[in-house]
């Protein structure tokens, strides 16, 4: 697991109230969080990280590894 991975992961635990921690190969959609949770989440973890997220972007993504990867695209 990257270093961005990880922060995923310790964001997740912090901002959302799933018991468990996030599948990073599946989409966002599937882990059992409402919509609006999920763009406040992927919010937040992009102020995290500096990185304004455009809403166009989350669509693409398959999965949060391609978060992640994005994450490290355009981090500072």
């Amino acid at each position: 697991m990257s270093a961005t991975e990880t922060r995923i992961q310790e964001l997740a635990r912090q901002y959302l109230d799933l018991g468990r921690d996030l599948d990073l190969d599946a989409a966002l959609h599937t882990a059992e969080i409402s919509s609006l949770d999920a763009l406040a989440f992927v919010k937040k973890v992009g102020e995290a990280f500096g990185v304004e997220v455009p809403p166009e972007e989350v669509a693409d993504w398959r999965n949060l590894r391609d978060f992640a990867k994005f994450l490290d695209a355009n981090a500072g």
